[in-house]
């Protein structure tokens, strides 16, 4: 029965916690793995990480003490601690960006009951006086079509309070805590404080502006691979020195999306691939990639299919294909392109068939 003998109420509370764990972390896990099968396929999310814990003992008396003790013995109401402890399972899922917690929120809505909501978000964001911790925090259950199902057996009876913060609000929130005063202390001391959550607020801003203008750097590339080649007897000089600007990731992609189609460029190899580019041909702009990639690729790829005939387990791919266009463009500029072996391989078959 519930009391106000706080003492009894603790021990019976330690007693809950020791005889329940294991389901909770059984719980716990399910959570974890479901909430893990429904965002990281979806490709609608950049999720970072996704963890859960079971709230430790001490750590559910001291927020209990902290929020709720006061209120119920100044109104003489008995208490359990256990049902005010609705995070006793928590599960925190880290996104990229920050416009990505609202889409985790609508995700979650259709397989869960929401049966509250904290946005942090907003209420930082609410008022101008102070800064602070960041992130939206719900506490949910199963639906009842979920429940039903034997295999969410684990966790069907358990609620679960879930954190969807972005890695931005994730680093502060640790850093945070490990400010052990920032309220009763000097004003310029807490002005420190104040203006390096700020940093951080703009940290998470910038980083999705940036995500924002990159997806419309590449919408908006200029595309060169419609433009006419010059006359087949123009000097190699004229075709590959036409005047533009200089070749950037972006410019790159469109190019080289339009000679392989089915190939997925990861961003951070093309990154380093076009400032290894230019380390070799410092001022190479779009159009002189463009134009020596269609001066040279049928032959590259003629090469290729000697070289996999010879090497059948071999690799061949678009870098590399690219790699032997700037190198047959340009022998001297781009010898670095490619290694020794694979450079003298090349050159042999070139002489037995014949230069371009």
């Amino acid at each position: 029965m519930p009391s106000l003998d706080f003492e009894r109420e603790e021990t019976r509370f330690h007693a809950f916690h020791a005889q329940n764990l294991p389901r909770l972390q059984e719980a716990c896990a399910s959570f974890v793995a479901l909430l893990t099968s429904l965002l990281t396929p979806s490709g609608q999310v950049d999720v970072s990480k996704i963890e859960g814990r079971v709230k430790d003992k001490e750590e559910s008396i001291r927020k209990f003490t902290r929020k709720y003790r006061p209120m119920l013995e100044e109104a003489n109401q008995p208490y359990e601690i256990a049902p005010y402890i609705t995070d006793l399972i928590g599960v925190r899922v880290v996104c990229l960006y920050e416009d990505e917690l609202d889409k985790v929120a609508r995700l979650v809505r259709s397989h869960f009951d929401v049966m509250d909501v904290t946005d942090k978000v907003a209420a930082v964001e609410g008022t101008e006086a102070s800064f602070g911790y960041k992130g939206l925090h719900l506490d949910l259950r199963l639906n009842a079509a979920r429940r039903a199902l034997p295999e969410h057996a684990a966790c069907a009876d358990h609620a679960f309070e879930l954190q969807v913060r972005t890695i931005i609000q994730d680093s502060w929130s640790v850093l945070d805590h490990k400010i052990k005063y920032k309220k009763s202390i000097p004003g310029q001391l807490k002005r420190r404080i104040n203006v390096l959550s700020a940093l951080f607020e703009l940290a998470d801003r910038e980083f999705r502006q940036i995500r924002d203008a990159t997806a419309a750097e590449l919408l908006e590339a200029p595309d060169e691979t419609a433009e006419v080649l010059p006359e087949a007897g123009a000097p190699m000089a004229d075709k590959l020195a036409p005047p533009g600007s200089e070749l950037n990731a972006f410019t790159f992609l469109k190019i080289a999306n339009h000679f392989f189609k089915d190939f997925e460029f990861e961003p951070y190899k093309v990154d380093s691939f076009v400032d290894d580019i230019q380390s070799w041909s410092p001022g190479m702009t779009r159009a002189r990639f463009n134009a020596l990639l269609r001066e040279t690729i049928a032959v590259v790829k003629r090469y290729k299919l000697h070289f996999e005939e010879q090497n059948p387990q071999g690799s061949f791919n678009p870098y590399t294909v690219i790699r032997h266009c700037l190198y047959l463009s340009n022998s001297t500029a781009f010898r670095p392109a490619l290694r020794n072996v694979a450079r003298e391989s090349f050159e042999a078959w070139l002489q037995e068939h014949g230069s371009p």
